[in-house]
């Protein structure tokens, strides 16, 4: 295969700042999203994995953009994680995708009745999430999984509309692991919504009431990451996530699905 032909093009490359705001549906966010070019350490990575590849996956054509959220646009529950994987959504193109991360989280949340399928293997693989989205604070695939908090601070506009977007229906935010609840306090706030001080610490099974000037009411969730240090481990198991997801599907009006 010529490698060139699956280096990423992103035309009409864009900035987090403006683009983000001036989105007026998810679908736009989205497809911005995918252009941005905001972070040169962040594209000079996602680019060179998507060039160098795993050997697993060296016949497949890597996405290697940023990722853009994943669900339906009037989703009343949110799943909020840390960054695209190397060579798991920054290969197939959505979030949680095509990595074993992704193994631990789809298989929960078709348990609970939140997606139409227990595995999500590509982006074109048919499967669904039902009135949930899920979506992360960094959009492009860090170094060793570990973005700065510049690279954090200007990847943020994008969470903030697409929470901003989704407000309407939004009723709960399951948080996977520490990171993505620091990153997600200060971009709720900012959005309006009413934080406690001090500011709620995470831990697996936080549960955080949040209001608004406007009367709505978001409920936070704080669930361990579903990376494999905390899965093979024991310290999240499968009946651990599954409570979380329960408690925030039931919350979030869902009911078992599907």
């Amino acid at each position: 295969m010529d490698e060139t032909h699956s280096r990423p093009v992103v035309p009409g490359a864009v900035e987090p700042v403006g683009s983000a705001a001036g989105a007026t549906t998810l679908a736009e966010l989205d497809e911005a999203v995918t252009r941005c070019s905001a972070c040169p350490r962040l594209v000079s990575w996602r680019e060179r994995v998507a060039v160098e590849k795993r050997a697993a996956f060296r016949e497949q054509s890597y996405w290697g953009r940023p990722v853009p959220g994943f669900g339906p646009a009037d989703a009343s529950l949110a799943l909020v994680g840390l960054a695209p994987a190397a060579h798991g959504a920054n290969r197939t193109g959505r979030m949680f995708t095509g990595d074993r991360s992704g193994e631990v989280l789809y298989r929960a949340l078709f348990d609970v009745g939140l997606a139409s399928a227990p595995n999500s293997e590509s982006a074109d693989d048919g499967l669904r999430l039902y009135g949930t989205r899920i979506t992360a604070p960094v959009r492009c695939a860090p170094p060793a999984n570990k973005p700065t908090p510049a690279e954090r601070d200007t990847c943020s506009p994008w969470l903030a509309r697409e929470l901003e977007l989704l407000r309407p229906t939004l009723r709960v935010v399951v948080v996977l692991g520490g990171y993505g609840w620091q990153a997600l306090l200060p971009v709720l706030a900012a959005a309006g919504w009413e934080v406690p001080r001090p500011k709620p610490r995470f831990g697996h099974g936080a549960r955080v009431g949040l209001g608004d000037a406007g009367g709505g009411e978001l409920l936070l969730l704080g669930c361990y990451h579903v990376s494999q240090q905390n899965t093979f481990t024991g310290r999240l198991t499968p009946e651990m996530l599954r409570a979380v997801l329960t408690e925030a599907r039931d919350t979030a009006g869902l009911g078992p699905v599907g």
